[in-house]
């Protein structure tokens, strides 16, 4: 086999292979070892390390709806302030209706990334929106699909004062995005290549939000939207999961 021929060729190039990553971010070196290790398995045994991917997405990652986002996203009481922000990334994908069915790429590259993250120490909380599930929220919040929100949420003083929740968008390419451009939004702070987003619809410091009628805006927008689209009230039809097993689609916080 392969996989038992090729194995002591593989240790042997370990330093060399070692030396050559050296140089490269934590998250391609993950990336390039992940990759490695499913090229010297067989493709019939390949279905495994995909499905350990999904589990690992299924216990790092929490599903957003609209009836549990403000409890789930907020500081946790053991939270130090002197230890800065608490970093969320929350992923928007789909099906049929909101991604076209253009996300499997997208959900696959997430569940890998979660793996990935949950090996690192500093890693940011992970959440997942599926907008064919959660038109509102994705209304309400106003999110592209596919995309990345890295959000970092601060934490209360002891003066009880609130400092800003800074949020940055993050479109993802469903065609060519990889676990490693996932990771390296954490790891190598590519947010902050996006510009701060600060309009009207911030869920938690814009105009709306601060007015209480975020919410409200969400559910009239779908509303309006469906009676143009002649398809009623929005957000009804649900559609079938993409290939694979979602990224803790089934997770919800309770």
């Amino acid at each position: 086999m392969r996989l038992l021929t090729s194995l002591p060729s593989l240790l042997f190039s370990l330093p060399l292979l070692t030396a050559a990553q050296q140089q490269k971010p934590l998250s391609e070196n993950l990336q390039f070892w992940f990759d490695k290790a499913k090229s010297y398995i067989p493709s019939a045994a390949t279905a495994p390390i995909a499905s350990t991917a999904d589990k690992a997405a299924a216990n790092n990652v929490v599903t957003l709806t609209t009836d549990n986002w403000k409890s789930v996203i907020s500081p946790s009481s053991l939270s130090d302030p002197s230890e800065g922000p608490e970093e969320w990334m929350v992923l928007f994908s789909g099906g049929n209706r909101s991604c076209y069915g253009r996300c499997a790429r997208v959900e696959k590259a997430w569940n890998e990334s979660a793996a990935l993250l949950a090996a690192n120490p500093t890693a940011p909380n992970l959440a997942y929106v599926h907008c064919d599930k959660s038109p509102v929220l994705c209304t309400t919040w106003p999110a592209s699909v596919p995309s990345i929100w890295h959000i970092q949420l601060p934490v209360t003083g002891a003066d009880q004062s609130q400092p800003a929740t800074t949020i940055h968008k993050i479109p993802l390419n469903s065609s060519t995005v990889t676990a490693a451009d996932i990771v390296n939004i954490h790891t190598e702070k590519t947010y902050e290549k996006r510009p701060v987003y600060e309009g009207a619809l911030h869920p938690f410091d814009g105009w709306f939000a601060k007015a209480g009628l975020i919410v409200p805006l969400g559910v009239g927008s779908r509303y309006f939207m469906g009676k143009r689209t002649g398809g009623g009230q929005a957000g009804t039809q649900r559609s079938p999961p993409l290939g694979g097993a979602p990224p803790a689609n089934e997770q919800v916080a309770r």
